[in-house]
């Protein structure tokens, strides 16, 4: 697979679990779903807004590496345990996301901690060279 690339963000749960981050194959970058686990600090950020933030900080982080950014973002894909969460986070998607404006689906689903308020997974389509 010589045009597939992994990307780890270094949470100890991609070696546990056994995904990565982001792949890059060909065009694309798939961005696994991510959380509002602050990896600095090794912490979760507390509430829905800060979470989602923080969501998108680290998918940014993933698609810098791979060599793209949020604007190239062509799909998002948002979990919520709690719907009435979601009407607080659209400002922070219109900041982060407001330029890309990826097709988009959000669901309402139990995830991996209760702690957890919002899991935001994204494709992303490489910029073209030249």
């Amino acid at each position: 697979m010589p045009d597939r690339r992994r990307i780890s963000s270094g949470s100890a749960f991609e070696e546990q679990i056994g995904y990565s981050r982001a792949v890059i194959d060909g065009d694309y970058v798939w961005v696994s779903g991510t959380t509002g686990f602050d990896y600095s600090t090794m912490t979760l950020r507390q509430g829905v807004v800060a979470q989602a933030e923080q969501c998108f900080e680290n998918i940014a982080r993933a698609l810098a590496q791979a060599g793209a950014s949020l604007d190239d973002v062509v799909r998002a894909f948002y979990i919520l345990p709690n719907r009435a969460d979601w009407p607080p986070c659209w400002p922070v998607v219109k900041r982060y996301l407001g330029q890309a404006r990826p097709v988009s689906t959000m669901i309402v689903a139990g995830l991996q901690g209760e702690e957890m308020l919002i899991e935001i997974e994204v494709t992303a389509r490489l910029p073209k060279k030249g």
